[in-house]
């Protein structure tokens, strides 16, 4: 059983990325999408950050909620 808890720092965690408070606020301030990109096709992901994203909301899993806020940040 997964009983990491699942929000925006260990999403960070999980990509391989710095997931400290400000490390978050600056890729969130650096990495903006347009609305016809899907998080997951972002050109700033590697293949492997890519197919977790992309497998998390296929499966509608325990990430896909903190996944959609990271994407919503995203766009704000």
């Amino acid at each position: 059983m997964d009983t990491n808890l699942h929000n925006l720092t260990n999403l960070f965690a999980q990509l391989g990325l710095d997931n400290s408070k400000s490390d978050i606020d600056s890729f969130i301030a650096e990495h903006q999408l347009a609305s016809s990109i899907h998080i997951n096709d972002a050109p700033f992901w590697s293949n492997g950050q890519a197919s977790f994203l992309t497998e998390s909301l296929a499966e509608d899993g325990d990430w896909s909620e903190v996944i959609d806020q990271f994407d919503t940040l995203l766009r704000n």
